[in-house]
């Protein structure tokens, strides 16, 4: 503290987050957490375990996120930055007797949690995660002596600026592709081979008949797909990222697309599914963990001007707005395909808006026009697939989220660089401090890689 020049005398307070988790702690380790006998009461050794694994419960989020921040930062330090102020702070956390302190700790919660019932371990369940959440809003309260580029909405101004977010919903938002669920859908409504069909239904193939048939579909899809990545790939990685380069290449996987999809319309797999059967699979559709929050934390913020938008390949916009209207998101606006229907049936047909590369593109780019110049517009897109390629790169951010190696693989050989996002913006931090501008530029062939919705959630919106 002496070498930081601080003033001892002179911190007549204490941070009020320091206070809550010190309170915390100090209440866990005195058995005052309900459920839990007071010190006064622990009668036999069990009771005195329970309390002692419950305080390490406590204690053990502040342990690995230390541990977990020095070896961080550690890692970014660069050896010419001895003089940093927090040096002594990162070498104590990552040095090896403190990583080591961190799993003892873990371990011997471990231990002591084993003769526990499953209600005494839901005690700890939750003391751990309100001592995650006040270690964070411990680091949140800390003063900031700099501007920063995190959260990306500090400094927004509802009245002169405007975040547009899109995202992609196959893989991106969703577990599993909702062609899948769709031709699922219809397999499990379809009629069995043996049984008649109602006169005022649409001709029907049978479950059997369908689930041969949507096997033979994916399986040409998934091998002509693979053909025709290799078929615009150049035979040397290129250089210098060029935008109209890879528009140009993206432009026959749009070829291919469309001809999938004709195939899916001419073979009947998708008649005769009904509407509500549709909605019910979007309600109980499973999404990725942190999406639904985040979107809800978007639309509900009364202090943020933004807007959502979903481009989606999926052949049924009913599907998507389902999906999201079970967690209260209808104010979303879905770009996608959708079912023709003839009182509620579908009749087999897509009415095609965003089948390919170049539609979602397309959307993306007369989107943001709608929009106009009134306002500052600030566009991020977070997509998982090659079909996202184009608007990742058009967007003033390009979130990549996921692991697909075709994207990668497209992308590079293109000449498209990839930056996990934490580091990528300790980089731009740094090149904020020392005077460059916190601007964001499209076709700057950087995008930045996420693992899961939690690190878009923090990035754009914080704590």
């Amino acid at each position: 503290m002496q070498e930081w020049g601080t003033d001892l005398a002179k911190m007549a307070t204490v941070n009020s987050a320091t206070v809550k988790y010190t309170e915390f702690l100090l209440a866990t380790a005195s058995g005052k957490v309900e459920g839990v006998k007071g010190p006064g009461k622990l009668a036999t050794p069990f009771e005195k375990t329970k309390v002692a694994a419950y305080t390490l419960g406590a204690m053990s989020p502040c342990m690995r996120l230390y541990a977990f921040l020095g070896k961080e930062f550690h890692a970014l330090l660069n050896a010419n930055e001895g003089n940093h102020p927090y040096t002594k702070w990162i070498d104590n956390y990552s040095s090896e007797s403190f990583q080591a302190s961190a799993l003892q700790n873990e371990d011997l919660l471990d231990k002591l949690s084993v003769s526990l019932t499953g209600e005494e371990l839901d005690i700890i369940e939750k003391l751990y995660h309100q001592a995650m959440k006040l270690e964070v809003e411990f680091f949140c309260a800390q003063p900031l002596a700099q501007p920063t580029v995190v959260p990306l909405i500090k400094g927004h101004n509802p009245a002169g600026d405007r975040l547009i977010i899109f995202s992609d919903f196959d893989l991106t938002c969703t577990i599993v592709d909702s062609s899948a669920i769709l031709a699922e859908i219809a397999i499990v409504t379809a009629p069995k081979s043996d049984q008649n069909q109602p006169e005022n239904q649409l001709g029907r193939m049978s479950s059997g008949e369908l689930r041969n048939t949507w096997g033979l579909l994916s399986k040409q899809y998934t091998e002509e797909y693979e053909q025709c990545i290799e078929s615009f790939m150049p035979s040397e990685k290129v250089e210098n990222f060029n935008y109209e380069t890879l528009h140009k290449a993206l432009e026959q996987l749009s070829h291919f697309e469309k001809r999938a999809n004709s195939r899916v319309i001419e073979s009947g797999v998708l008649k005769g599914i009904n509407l509500e059967d549709i909605k019910k699979a979007g309600e109980r559709l499973s999404l990725q963990d942190g999406c639904t929050t985040f979107f809800q934390k978007v639309v509900k913020n009364e202090n943020l001007n933004a807007n959502v938008h979903v481009l989606s390949y999926c052949w049924c916009g009913d599907l998507i707005r389902a999906s999201f209207s079970s967690a209260g998101l209808n104010a979303l606006n879905v770009h996608a395909n959708e079912f023709s229907f003839k009182e509620s049936i579908s009749t087999g047909e897509i009415i095609e808006k965003v089948e390919s590369p170049i539609d979602k593109v397309q959307a993306f780019n007369n989107t943001l026009e709608k929009y106009g110049t009134d306002r500052k517009n600030l566009s991020v897109y977070i997509g998982d697939s090659v079909g996202d390629l184009l608007c990742l790169l058009e967007a003033d951010i390009g979130i990549v989220i996921g692991s697909s190696s075709s994207l990668r693989r497209v992308g590079s050989q293109f000449g498209v660089t990839f930056i996990p996002l934490y580091p990528g913006l300790v980089k731009k931090q740094k090149e904020y401090t020392e005077g460059s501008s916190s601007n964001w530029k499209e076709k700057s062939g950087i995008l930045y890689t996420v693992s899961s919705w939690a690190e878009v959630h923090a990035f754009i919106l914080g704590w």
